[in-house]
């Protein structure tokens, strides 16, 4: 008979371990993972919480020094300007991005101008507008690339945006002093902002209307627009036939004029 003691000798001496240990060291281990990353998300998470208190914050002061006469203390609106609730951190990040706001002054319509506002500090101010109530973010980076279907958003465009920006984004007058502007060189953040806000004149375009991934194939044809020149020689402002129409009359007719007078001038 094997005694206790040989027993326990026998399993020293072949390094077998306990059936439960093995149990024991996987459940220490995720113990010990999953407190770690619980610990380092929640210090990361209070970080991000008082970052974007601290530019709520900011954006609050920005926002009663320099809008509050036009939308109220609380953007509630008043006779002046629109309530702000509701609109966003998109709609914020496109009016001062482009320099429509702060207004210089009342018109058809806001003009762009230089931002009078870094963009940190627009930011500040789009966190606060978008704590008052919910609305379109700031877009995400991969619709902004400018590198999605050329051709198919160039479709887009002339079903959904030439009858007021021009086939080739030239823009064009609209009624009662308003305007739809050019987009050559507009960044490609503010061209989505404006299909999701609708500012001034615009339609809003939904992602139910237009994708995002359709909002991005628009936003590549707009880029290639940009780098490419116009194949078919002087484009003449890209206005139509308007342009076209004037050219013909002031150069075409006047060259013809100027040659008769030329050739009746020479018998005399």
């Amino acid at each position: 008979m094997r005694t206790k003691s040989s027993t326990d000798a026998r399993r020293r001496q072949t390094g077998r371990r306990h059936p439960l240990a093995s149990i024991a060291l996987i459940t220490i281990g995720l113990l010990s993972t999953g407190g770690a990353y619980a610990l380092l998300t929640t210090t990361a998470s209070a970080e991000t919480t008082t970052a974007t208190q601290q530019s709520i914050s900011e954006g609050q002061k920005l926002f009663a020094a320099n809008c509050a006469t036009c939308h109220g203390m609380t953007a509630a609106g008043t006779e002046h300007g629109p309530s702000l609730y509701g609109v966003g951190a998109a709609s914020v990040d496109f009016q001062m991005g482009t320099g429509r706001m702060p207004l210089a002054f009342q018109g058809p319509q806001g003009a762009q101008k230089p931002p009078q506002f870094t963009q940190q500090q627009i930011d500040d101010v789009a966190a606060y507008i978008a704590s008052l109530a919910p609305g379109p973010g700031i877009p995400d980076e991969k619709w902004l690339t400018g590198d999605s279907n050329t051709a198919l958003g160039g479709e887009l465009f002339r079903v959904n945006c030439a009858m007021c920006h021009n086939v080739a984004g030239a823009g064009g007058a609209l009624t009662e002093g308003k305007f739809a502007p050019a987009l050559k060189g507009v960044e490609a953040r503010h061209i989505y902002e404006a299909m999701v806000t609708g500012p001034q004149n615009m339609p809003v375009f939904s992602d139910t209307n237009l994708t995002p991934q359709d909002k991005a194939d628009i936003i590549s044809y707009l880029k290639f627009l940009d780098e490419n020149e116009s194949v078919g020689g002087y484009s003449l402002g890209s206005l139509g036939p308007v342009s076209e129409g004037l050219f013909i009359w002031i150069f075409g007719l006047g060259a013809i004029v100027g040659v008769t007078i030329w050739i009746t001038a020479r018998p005399n």
